[in-house]
């Protein structure tokens, strides 16, 4: 069998596609991924021996530039997008039988249509539960969009978020579709999702609450990562006591140094050490004490097993690695599916939901309010708490998918 998987996103969306490449190519499987030529992205599919089909334009740049909720330039952003799907993940898709994406809407929803026109399977899957449709919550903003502040029922809002995309994607991708002589469609976002979209997270950290969608929920999509720790890493762990690891992953902020300022000062008011890690948000050490260290690339899931407590923005993968690593969290979200994870993990027990800014309490974190969230973090009960989860979190998650695909279950 010939599978296609593609993801465009930041590492937390095509992290997971590794995995299930890796695992779907030890069945059996014929498997190529396409994903943005991000030089990491390049890397890391290359150091597993997948092929790598690049799609679209890097996604470093357009996530630390582009203003958070800002829809400027949204519109040419998509357009490439859309035409990326048609020309180089529609060709690439030729002569496989299955194609798994992964992305925002108009990704997912010209993905689908290139294998329409094929007429290939499709399977649409999400990392987090914010974006498919459910009455249990309400949906995200769109970018540029807003949804009535005071309105409370949540399948309305739900209702009127189809509609959203429908104005802001549905002419554009309709033109597509006719193009290739594909009939147009009338709602883009269920489109896009499928009747029975696959959801890749943890049901114990995650847990799917049943709608009239007949989501599939696999578990997380994560591997076992090999790699060593650096040499001077594993000198500075073995120096002292655990430390408190911090970074906001591939999710940017608007003054990194005050952020960093902040979480350093927070972590020694606890008398602690620091992991601090660069990102994309470009943290960097605030003085030359020998009590903080600063990483770029390394094994997460290795490094936080050494960890007193991690601080993070809130990504699905780097919650979901953190608990199964048995540490506290402190979860600082940045804005996206992030308040979701911050609040799975304040009602698990397993950590602390800091406060996320929003327009109208705009205030960054600081080392008062961080040193208070890792107090709370950093108590007995919360460390057992962490380490009891920890042994509920399911590692089977590309296996169960991989089989579903290959129909070997």
């Amino acid at each position: 069998m010939r599978v296609l998987l593609s993801a465009y996103g930041s590492r937390g969306a095509v992290e997971p596609m590794v995995g299930l490449a890796v695992r779907l190519r030890e069945l059996g499987a014929e498997v190529r991924v396409c994903a943005p030529p991000d030089e990491e992205f390049v890397e890391r599919l290359a150091g597993v021996g997948v092929e790598m089909v690049p799609a679209g334009a890097p996604v470093r740049p357009l996530v630390t530039t582009v203003t958070p909720g800002s829809a400027a330039g949204l519109a040419e952003r998509a357009a490439a997008l859309m035409d990326a799907q048609f020309d180089t993940v529609g060709a690439a898709a030729e002569g496989c039988d299955a194609l798994v994406v992964t992305g925002p809407l108009p990704v997912a929803a010209c993905a689908r249509s290139a294998a329409e026109k094929l007429g290939i399977r499709f399977v649409h899957v999400s990392h987090q539960p914010v974006a498919l449709p459910s009455p249990h919550r309400r949906p995200p903003a769109r970018r540029g969009q807003t949804l009535p502040e005071g309105a409370t029922d949540n399948q309305a809002l739900w209702d009127l978020d189809a509609q959203i995309a429908n104005t802001m994607f549905g002419e554009a991708i309709n033109a597509r579709r006719a193009a290739i002589g594909l009939p147009p469609l009338d709602n883009v976002r269920d489109y896009a999702f499928t009747d029975q979209p696959w959801l890749a997270t943890d049901p114990a950290l995650s847990p799917w609450q049943p709608t009239d969608l007949d989501v599939v929920q696999t578990g997380a999509w994560t591997s076992t990562d090999e790699r060593p720790l650096p040499a001077d890493l594993l000198a500075f762990l073995d120096a002292g006591s655990a430390p408190v690891y911090v970074g906001l992953g591939s999710t940017p902020v608007g003054a990194p140094q005050d952020f960093a300022k902040a979480a350093v000062e927070a972590v020694r008011a606890q008398g602690r050490r620091a992991v601090l890690s660069r990102g994309w948000a470009d943290l960097a050490l605030i003085d030359d004490r020998d009590d903080c260290f600063l990483v770029g690339e390394v094994n997460h899931q290795a490094l936080f097993r050494r960890a007193a407590a991690v601080v993070h923005h809130g990504s699905a993968a780097t919650t979901t690695t953190a608990a199964q690593a048995g540490v506290p969290q402190v979860v600082v979200p940045q804005g996206a599916d992030q308040p979701y994870w911050a609040e799975r993990v304040a009602d698990l027990g397993i950590g602390v939901a800091h406060d996320q800014p929003t327009p109208t309490a705009p205030s960054a974190p600081t080392a008062q309010s961080l040193s208070a969230a890792l107090d709370a973090a950093l108590t007995p009960e919360t460390a057992a708490r962490a380490t009891a989860v920890a042994g509920t979190i399911r590692t089977d998650g590309t296996t169960v998918a991989a089989k579903l695909l290959l129909g070997l279950r």
